[in-house]
């Protein structure tokens, strides 16, 4: 299975783009899935249609929640809330989208295309689940579950209830849940597509997005330059749209591997056919993933160096910790909790630097850690 996640700039026209390239997808043959929050501009023949609905979604968890920590509100004295009663608080978008991704690969279609919300909204809800096991581990480790005998006694030496059965179960179920669309957003086959109608606006925007793609270590597919008019044009006032337009796309196809241009109608496109007519493709064009790889230097300089490519990042907007086995990484407006790989365990840091868009991190075997003889 593929899956195609679309992304951009708000206003670029990421659910057209989405539409178009699931239609085209299926008009090749192939069994889609088009997964979208917003309305379509066509009867998309062929194509599965999953809506995301976040408000159902907030409700049915909430309820849900409500019925498996039944017990525990009632000994609270907690009144019940009624369906009726309950409207999305923020978060819930993001939460029923990763909810719906997840149940839209597990009918593994050939594609999976996501039409995502516009980009920083976007990779804050593929940062989710990675995010979120994590929190649930430390606040509830799944080996304390062992001491269940135990809780009785606890409880009295601690002089605090210790948490119910219940909870440990709602975790295990989340954990299992957001492991499986981790799965589907790290799989291999999983790349993003950015569409942006080209300008100066959307330019700097798209840098931001390619960097918070590749901190997620994420395939950047293409980039779709949506809406572009006519080259030539008699009209002088459109004519100085379009120079400008090609201005921009030209920088565009300098920073980034693949780009996809994409005439503009001259209406909203309206019906399968017009969506056909755009031809954005459904194939994947980019490079693969970014693979953050450690250089053995350790015969020239004793240093091992983990190499993270990160395009478009700068040292003022760099900072780099290590806790433990983690390193907190953060990269202008992105941040993540990465672990450190088997071998960097045993390792102190030494220094790191920032390189043609490569941040270097050097790491110094431990004595006390690393296997003799090596």
């Amino acid at each position: 299975m593929r899956t195609v996640l679309v992304t951009g700039p708000g206003g670029a026209g990421r659910t057209t783009v989405a539409a178009a390239t699931a239609l085209a997808a299926a008009r090749s043959g192939s069994r889609v899935t088009l997964l979208t929050s917003d309305r379509l501009p066509g009867e998309l023949a062929a194509v599965t249609v999953r809506r995301i609905d976040s408000a159902a979604h907030f409700r049915a968890e909430l309820l849900a929640f409500q019925d498996r920590a039944g017990a525990a509100l009632d000994l609270l004295g907690a009144s019940r809330l009624d369906a009726e009663e309950l409207t999305e608080l923020p978060g819930a978008e993001q939460l029923a989208l990763l909810s719906a991704l997840r149940e839209a690969a597990a009918d593994e279609p050939d594609l999976l295309v996501v039409d995502l919300p516009p980009a920083d909204r976007a990779l804050a809800a593929l940062a989710l689940p990675e995010q979120l096991r994590r929190y649930l581990r430390r606040l509830l480790p799944p080996e304390r579950q062992a001491a269940r005998s135990l809780r009785p006694v606890l409880a009295q030496l601690a002089g605090v209830p210790m948490p119910a059965q219940w909870l440990y179960e709602t975790a295990a179920r989340w954990d299992l849940e957001l492991a499986a669309v981790q799965a589907v957003i790290e799989d291999p086959g999983t790349t993003v597509r950015l569409v942006a109608e080209p300008g100066p606006a959307a330019a700097e925007a798209l840098r931001t997005a390619r960097l918070g793609i590749a901190v997620q270590r994420l395939a950047l597919d293409a980039v779709v330059a949506n809406r572009l008019l006519p080259a030539e044009t008699p009209d002088p006032w459109l004519a100085g749209l379009v120079a400008q337009q090609r201005k921009h796309l030209d920088e565009l196809a300098g920073e980034f591997p693949v780009v996809r241009e994409v005439a503009h109608l001259g209406r909203d496109p309206r019906g399968d056919d017009d969506l056909e007519r755009l031809g954005t493709g459904s194939g994947p064009d980019g490079a693969p993933a970014p693979q953050w790889n450690i250089e053995d230097r350790l015969a020239e300089d004793d240093v091992l160096v983990w190499r993270l490519p990160l395009p478009g990042a700068v040292k003022d907007g760099l900072s780099l910790v290590r806790r433990g086995d983690e390193l907190l990484l953060t990269v202008g407006p992105f941040r993540r909790i990465a672990p450190l790989p088997s071998a960097l365990r045993r390792c102190t840091v030494t220094g790191a630097g920032l390189h043609d868009g490569v941040l270097e991190i050097r790491f110094a075997p431990d004595p006390e850690l690393w296997p003799r003889g090596r």
